[in-house]
This record gives C-alpha cells, structure tokens and sequence, in this order.
C-alpha cells in the first residue's frame, strides 16, 4: 500500500462530568485526509483550499504524530499528508484529534499494521501536547478505537472503549467563534471544593454505569458538571439560554463539548435529537452570531479507510 484516504470523525469529550477522562466519536462530521508514501525521507503536508494550519511538519499535529511513528518504525521512507480540514480548529469538537488520530491510523496502514491501537493512541496524544500543551487522550482515543472511550489512566496508558445504547443521538451546536484548549485550561481553577468533588465522581460513575446498562435515565442524571462547566461557560455566548432550550425539548443532558465553544446534547432516538437541534437553532438564530449545528449517531468505528 503507497496511499490511504480516510475519514477521522469528530468527538465529543468531557462529556460534561468526565473532564480529560471520556470522549465519544461522532459520525456525521470528521476531516478527509490523504496520506502518501515518498520516496525521500521527509513529511510534507498539504491543504484544501479554505484550511488555515501550518504547513511546517514539526508545528502541525499531523506532521508531529506521522514524524514519532517514522522513527520509531525505523521507516525508509517519507509521507505527504493532505489535509481536507472540515473540523474548524477551536470548534471543540476535536479537530486537533482527528488530525492526530487520522494520521496514526492511517500511516500504520502504510507501515504495515505494526503498531497496536494503544501504541496509535499515544502517537495521536503528541499532536494533542501541541495543541494544547497536555497529551490527553479523551479525544484521541475515541476517534481512533470508536464509540466511548474512558482514558482511566494516561500514565501508564490505559484505555477502555465503552458501548453506547444504540438509540443514543448526539446534536451538537458550534458557534462560530474560536476558543483555544490552552485558553481555556487557564481560566480552570486550581482547587475544587470536596463536596463538588465526591459529586462528580457520582456523576461519572453513574454515566458508565448508564451507558453499559442502557439506562438513558440515568446517563441523562449523570450529565452534571460542577467544576469545570460553570468556569468555561462564560467563554459561550448564551450558554444558559441553550441548556435551559435543549433540556426543555427533551434531551437527556449536555454542555460544554471539549474546551468549548461547541455545545452537545444527548438524547434518546433520532426525533428528539432533532427537536433538540430545533431548539438550538431558535436560541441561536436570533444572537447574530453565525454557527453550525450537527445530528449524529455515535460513530462505533472511529477512523475508517475511504474506498
């Protein structure tokens, strides 16, 4: 094999409760990318027209994850990677990940299938420590395994993909305003209180027990962050306003996707995601403020090879 075309899908991660420990992948919005074998040993990255990222290897994420896994597989050759960027940077719906991702998956393939999903993992995590600053896995990891992904441990790398309940649905509203990871951590504070703390540990082990269960009542009580959600919110133009319409349409629960300024709702069948995503659109229509809204199943296989 000289050259793949993939498809590396969107995530979700927090998933309100589980701050850098779970993510989800989505499966109606991802990037497109080809990569191809060079003769020389170099990286070179191209874009689709409209993309803005950097096309020195060592400063994009995708270039810095293809860099680690050529060495490490000792390669004797080099890779061009074209990049079709549908995620737009900032979104919080893991656009830095699927670069990352995408680019594991897909230069194993030209490798051979040497490496194993962990292995990819951590390749992927280095494109997020350059995104962001922290080699976190909860985007990563779903992208590249599928479906929910809990990071238990990122020290030693210890990993478990979660089903999710086959009615599940996601719809996910991106403003169109940029609001970086690294910004985003700074504004987090250093010290939590214990009581929110025991709360959220509730609250996580509730949403697995919820999604391994198939109990959408309980994932839906699960949905509760008191730490880092009511920091990061102010970085949302009508946050409040679009949780309090989601909610009322009958989604399960919500909030911040990522570090922001994306905002998911999960909700039980296609219908009520849909009257969700209606709900998002009355708030927003009316704010001036330009945005995208996403339906979507949750995306079971992660990264997939384009026929």
């Amino acid at each position: 094999m000289d050259k793949i075309k993939i498809f590396a899908p969107a995530t979700v991660a927090n998933v309100s409760c589980a701050f850098d420990i779970l993510g989800f992948a989505l499966e109606s919005v991802g990037d497109e990318m080809i990569i191809s074998k060079l003769a020389e040993k170099k990286i070179t990255i191209s874009l689709e027209e409209g993309s803005n990222l950097p096309l020195a290897p060592e400063k994009n994420v995708a270039g810095v994850v293809a860099q680690a896994m050529l060495d490490k597989a000792n390669a004797n050759f080099g890779i061009h990677i074209h990049i079709d960027k549908r995620i737009k940077p900032g979104s919080g719906i893991g656009s830095s990940a699927a670069s990352s991702a995408g680019t594991a998956y897909a230069l194993n393939k030209l490798l051979g299938n040497i490496f194993t999903d962990t292995e990819l993992i951590e390749f992927a995590m280095l494109g997020e420590a350059l995104a962001s600053g922290i080699p976190h896995a909860d985007n990563v990891a779903p992208a590249i395994l599928g479906g929910f992904a809990l990071a238990r441990s990122t020290h030693p790398l210890d990993v478990i993909k979660i089903p999710a309940p086959q009615e599940l649905y996601c719809t996910v509203i991106h403003p169109q305003i940029e609001v970086k990871t690294e910004n985003s951590r700074k504004i987090l504070k250093k010290n939590i209180l214990l009581k929110n703390a025991v709360s959220q540990w509730g609250n996580i082990a509730g949403l697995i027990a919820g999604l391994y269960r198939n109990d959408y009542d309980l994932i839906g009580r699960s949905l509760d962050d008191k730490i880092v959600e009511p920091v990061r919110s102010i970085l949302i133009p009508l946050f409040s306003e679009l949780k309090q319409a989601f909610l009322k349409a009958g989604a399960l629960g919500g909030g911040i996707s990522g570090s922001g300024p994306s905002v998911f709702a999960l909700s039980k069948g296609k219908n009520r995601a849909q009257k969700v995503a209606d709900a998002m659109n009355d708030v927003y229509a009316k704010t001036g403020v330009d945005y995208d809204i996403h339906l979507s199943k949750i995306n079971e296989q992660g990264v997939i090879e384009l026929k």
